[in-house]
């Protein structure tokens, strides 16, 4: 994990709002929790792409998860005029070159389903065990500023096949070996407990509170 702080952190204040810009709805499920409690506590405001007027979405074309984090938390600072959180993540596969990588969301086309990509997935593995993870680039910006970004990792296996229907996403076919569970067989405090975004927005509490995550 590396993690990186500006001492300038202070441009969010208290009283203010802290953009968390996801388009994704299971996504932000499952980071209000993570975050919303230490927000209010420092009284900080979370507010969601749903509170603002429309805001142009910005495409994704950065190289790693790392470039994608940061050019999504400045596009979005920059248009709404807030400090803004994003993140990027995604399935990384070691048998098939850290693939689906940054483009795990659109594996096979963003109209396929999530059945056909594992069906892929698995076709393309035949039959060999995989390691895997789940990763998170997560930033923070304000304006043009880029304030705060960590990357976190979970890391296990690909599932010899689906299995649960908690979660979202590769959840089904990730297996976390120190629970003997796939992600998506956890109840949601377990998931919380260990998952790659968890793990980044427990970084992003400590800086809120400023502490500094280890680097690495």
């Amino acid at each position: 994990m590396t993690a990186r702080l500006d001492p300038s952190r202070d441009v969010i204040r208290r009283g203010g709002r802290l953009l968390v810009a996801t388009t994704n709805a299971n996504k932000l499920r499952e980071i209000r929790p993570l975050i919303e409690t230490e927000l209010s506590a420092a009284g900080i405001t979370l507010a969601t792409l749903a509170d603002l007027p429309p805001v142009a979405e910005p495409e994704e074309t950065g190289a790693t998860f790392w470039e994608n984090a940061r050019l999504k938390a400045i596009s979005y600072s920059q248009a709404t005029g807030l400090p803004t959180v994003a993140e990027d993540s995604g399935f990384a596969i070691d048998l098939l070159a850290g693939e689906l990588g940054i483009h795990s969301a659109r594996f096979l086309g963003s109209s396929a389903s999530y059945a056909e990509r594992f069906a892929e997935i698995y076709r393309r593995l035949a039959g060999r065990p995989s390691a895997a993870r789940f990763v998170t680039a997560l930033a923070v910006a304000q304006g043009g500023q880029l304030l705060f970004e960590t990357e976190t990792a979970i890391e296990g296996l690909v599932a010899p096949s689906p299995a649960g229907h908690h979660g979202f996403g590769y959840d089904p076919i990730f297996f976390y070996p120190p629970l003997g569970l796939t992600t998506a067989e956890m109840a949601d405090g377990d998931k919380a407990a260990v998952s790659h975004r968890a793990r980044a927005f427990r970084d992003l509490r400590r800086w809120l509170h400023g502490g500094q995550p280890p680097q690495s």
